[in-house]
């Protein structure tokens, strides 16, 4: 809409995909490609009519591509961060999806108070990667807080995602190949059944440097690994599937 307001240090970015466009400050924290994986991810698994839910959606972004890339009659953002939820909550207006989106402000350990137990089909979660103390924390509140388990851990993700969830309902998260093993764990501790994995690779013949996973509420154990993902050709241009993924022409 013409009319939402656009702050100091504030910038529109032109999403190119059905005239989404986002309101980013570069001063707090802007998305990454990781936001777009996790979102093109857990798109294959929301059907339509269902109820989604983004936690830690930061500004938007997972929401905001999710209206595009999914039929669900609803996406939810729950972000602890009250300027980050409010740039969201604008960019939802700009972007003209506030009749299937829109963006809480809260606590994720507080969700099955703020929505009740089991009401979403499908959460996303693009968390905090890194453990609280662990190597250097990122300057700036926001930035800080939406690298470092500052506000809530891994647990504190996984647990609330079992709460929140239906039967059979899917998490889908993105992470870091170190964490793998915690979250498996955790996910089992709280009766997600992991379900689906693939790890994303900067280019041919390098480390993994994310993991894309999915686990069912409830659901029987069978792990499926995807084909592996790269983000470069070994040219250094983008890779075709990424390509596919931003929708872009190839």
């Amino acid at each position: 809409m013409e009319n939402t307001e656009i702050k100091e240090n504030e910038r529109i970015d032109d999403l190119n995909l059905g005239g989404l466009k986002i309101i980013q400050d570069p001063k707090q924290f802007c998305f990454g490609i990781d936001a777009v994986l996790l979102a093109d991810f857990a798109a294959g698994s929301v059907k339509k009519g269902t109820k989604v839910l983004d936690m830690c959606a930061g500004n938007g972004i997972i929401t905001l591509l999710l209206t595009h890339k999914t039929r669900a009659e609803s996406i939810t953002g729950l972000e602890i961060q009250e300027s980050a939820a409010e740039m969201a909550e604008r960019s939802i207006a700009l972007s003209g999806v506030g009749g299937r989106a829109k963006m809480i402000r809260g606590d994720l350990k507080d969700a099955a108070d703020i929505f009740g137990k089991g009401v979403f089909n499908n959460i996303v979660c693009n968390p905090p990667y890194k453990e609280y103390g662990g190597g250097y924390i990122s300057r700036g509140k926001s930035a800080a807080i939406a690298r470092h388990e500052i506000m809530c851990t891994l647990e504190d993700v996984i647990a609330s995602a079992a709460a929140l969830l239906r039967p059979l309902g899917k998490l889908s998260m993105i992470h870091r190949p170190e964490r793998l093993a915690d979250i498996i764990s955790l996910m089992r501790k709280y009766k997600i059944e992991p379900k689906r994995l693939r790890s994303v690779y900067p280019s041919y013949k390098k480390a993994a440097s994310m993991v894309l996973i999915e686990g069912a509420r409830g659901g029987r154990p069978k792990l499926i690994c995807d084909p592996p993902l790269y983000i470069y050709e070994e040219n250094g241009e983008y890779s075709d599937e990424i390509n596919i993924i931003y929708e872009r022409k190839i």
